[in-house]
């Protein structure tokens, strides 16, 4: 959606910029500053960035060449460094959340009942949101989005994150009059099993948090990514887990249609999977199905084979370098680059990484007690599973063996989150089952 460029540039020629207020200065956050603070994509300024310790939000921005920001704990103390052309930071996200002087909130925390509350927050106050969060988006993205909708305002996924590139594609494929039947994601490792001390290492020399390179590796990360896509466009899994077959390196991704069973490929509506170890990663396709003869033709004139599948795919996806897009879209147009349309299709239930012993309290994504396993929303309120972004601190009641799927029967929750009572409120609002009532 490249018309975005031309009215940003206009923006930043009449000095009406976008103003944007960041939650969490992690890896991806200070990629974002570093893009949007350059001035590299003009018409946006990122006028503040609250994280729970203001060291990381300074570094976020002074690796941007910003210099010294001003601490803020005040929303007069806010207002002034905005109107003073000042970079602020602070601890307290509830300040941006508030700002009448901020248009667009982005989310980067990784986080559940923290990151749920906030945005409820800057929704109440009429922002726009943009999360990098397929955590949150794929445990209560759906009553966020009716919250969004009754407010006015735009919540989406950011584009340069995998299912942002996919939400693109798949809205490519079927403007061009192709019908998607499977929506895809090429990965380079899965092993359920990794865990924090196993990707230590790798962490360390990439600049990230060992328990989010461990959900890369175990399939956490995929399984949400995949999920959010499916509640996007109404698609579905053909089997628990996915197939996710692993082909030989170097494999190149127009071979897909022959990975998948044909059965898979039938499902009605679509349904969403990955690769491990296909060319060109760590890219994303779309396998889709044309019946139109001479249009056919036309498509193996131009290269895409004899069908009737043809394979559409992007081979990168550049996160914190395209996330602009997406506040862009949001603030201009309230057009959400993905977002729930509806009732979950897809959800991450909670699956034992080893046994588990009663007693034990489950850790969160990436840890060393669970890995998730995408899983059609039907199927998981039907047998009460637990989906992994309400499992964190949840105690274990009874042994669970290694791989075995949790049930909301097999745990205790904690009381008071707020995870669990937007839980409840989806179920009620799209006339579902809630397994932990």
């Amino acid at each position: 959606m490249m018309v975005i460029d031309k009215f940003l540039a206009e923006r930043e020629v009449q000095g009406h910029p976008i103003r944007v207020g960041m939650i969490g200065a992690g890896f991806q956050g200070r990629g974002v500053a570093l893009q949007l603070v350059a001035r590299l994509a003009p018409g946006l300024r990122l006028v503040a960035i609250a994280n729970h310790h203001l060291a990381a939000a300074r570094q976020a921005y002074a690796q941007a060449g910003a210099g010294d920001a001003i601490a803020v704990d005040s929303p007069a103390a806010l207002a002034r460094a905005i109107a003073d052309a000042h970079y602020a930071v602070t601890e307290d996200a509830t300040l941006l959340t508030d700002c009448p002087q901020i248009d667009v909130i982005l989310e980067i925390t990784g986080s559940i009942d923290y990151a749920a509350d906030l945005i409820l927050r800057a929704i109440d106050h009429g922002k726009h949101v943009v999360m990098m969060n397929a955590e949150l988006d794929g445990t209560v993205g759906p009553i966020l989005k009716v919250y969004a909708d009754r407010a006015g305002v735009c919540l989406t996924q950011s584009d340069g994150d995998q299912p942002g590139v996919i939400a693109n594609l798949y809205r490519f494929v079927r403007s061009i009059g192709a019908e998607p039947v499977l929506v895809g994601n090429i990965k380079g490792l899965h092993d359920p099993y990794r865990n924090p001390d196993t990707q230590a290492e790798f962490a360390r020399r990439t600049h990230q948090r060992a328990p989010m390179v461990t959900s890369f590796a175990d399939g956490t990360k995929i399984s949400y990514e995949m999920a959010v896509s499916a509640n996007a466009f109404g698609l579905r899994v053909a089997r628990r887990g996915m197939y996710g077959p692993t082909v030989p390196a170097g494999t190149h991704v127009q071979e897909s249609p022959n990975w998948y069973p044909p059965e898979a490929l039938e499902v009605s509506g679509g349904v969403v999977d990955y690769v491990v170890q296909a060319e060109p990663g760590p890219g994303v396709f779309v396998i889709a199905r044309h019946e139109h003869p001479v249009q056919r033709e036309y498509l193996k004139l131009y290269k895409l084979g004899d069908g009737p599948y043809y394979v559409f795919y992007r081979p990168y996806h550049l996160c914190h370098f395209e996330a602009h897009h997406s506040i862009a879209r949001a603030a201009l147009f309230n057009d959400a680059t993905m977002a729930p349309q509806g009732e979950p299709r897809v959800e991450v239930i909670t699956t034992a990484k080893r046994d588990l012993i009663p007693g034990e309290v489950l850790d969160g994504f990436g840890g060393f007690l669970s890995y998730g396993l995408a899983e059609n929303a039907d199927v998981v309120a039907r047998d009460r599973l637990l989906p992994l972004g309400v499992a964190e601190d949840c105690r274990i009641k009874r042994a669970v063996p290694k791989d075995q799927v949790l049930t909301y029967d097999d745990v205790e929750l904690p009381s008071g989150r707020l995870i669990e009572r937007l839980r409840r409120e989806q179920a009620e609002f799209f006339h579902l089952p809630h397994g932990g009532s």
